[in-house]
């Protein structure tokens, strides 16, 4: 058998390398963004800072100055409910490493410090005992209040060691639960989430819509 010439073997290896090329299937794509892989990994949340309004943004850059304000407000107005009896629940300073709540139903009280009416409204008032939960979303882990007039919800975002920010909306009253962040202006709201004592943690929401000054929600274990 002649052997073939060197132009003529430059294109026989040029069809074969096409050939495997054709019949190798393309990589599978990359999974969409907040979700995970074929291999059961972690999901991947977004940087809540990409997502936060700017009225939120605000709220969450001046919450000291809403702890300061509203402290002051609280012990010097009068108020409902028993403000001593609160303990590290009111102090700025609680928060305690690992923040990451574990998943469950849990038991939960809103205590408003400050006033938004002047001197002549109440300076606090603490709540009965009303039930929340956390859960694992594809999205996260999500917090929820299920009980009572105000029911706020959203997503938990890792901040640090310390801390979780969660962006959420407000359901009021008899309306289904609020699963519109960015959406509504005017029902947002901006928290961070802090663990305050071994099974023990709090909401801080910063400049509420309405009432007061700042917004504690304490969470324990169910």
């Amino acid at each position: 058998m002649s052997r073939l010439s060197r132009p003529s073997a430059l294109i026989v290896l040029a069809s074969l390398v096409l050939a495997a090329c054709a019949s190798t299937p393309p990589p599978p794509p990359p999974p969409p963004p907040g979700g995970s892989g074929s291999s059961g990994g972690p999901v991947a949340l977004r940087d809540w800072r990409g997502i936060i309004t700017a009225s939120d943004r605000d709220r969450y850059s001046r919450r000291d100055a809403a702890w300061s304000l509203a402290l002051q407000q609280a012990r010097r107005q009068r108020g409902s409910g028993d403000l001593a009896s609160l303990g590290d629940l009111i102090d700025p300073r609680a928060a305690r490493a690992p923040v990451t709540p574990p998943t469950g139903d849990y038991r939960c009280r809103t205590v408003k410090l400050g006033s938004q009416g002047g001197e002549d409204s109440l300076g606090y008032v603490v709540y009965g005992w009303f039930a929340c939960r956390i859960e694992q979303t594809p999205r996260g882990l999500k917090f929820s209040k299920l009980t009572g007039s105000q029911r706020p919800s959203g997503l938990l975002f890792p901040e640090n060691d310390r801390e979780m920010v969660m962006l959420g909306s407000m359901a009021l009253a008899s309306e289904p639960p609020a699963n519109s962040y960015g959406q509504r202006p005017d029902r947002d709201l901006v928290a961070v989430l802090e663990r305050i004592s071994d099974s023990r943690w709090r909401l801080v929401i910063p400049w509420p819509q309405v009432e007061s000054n700042l917004d504690l929600i304490e969470l324990v274990p169910a």
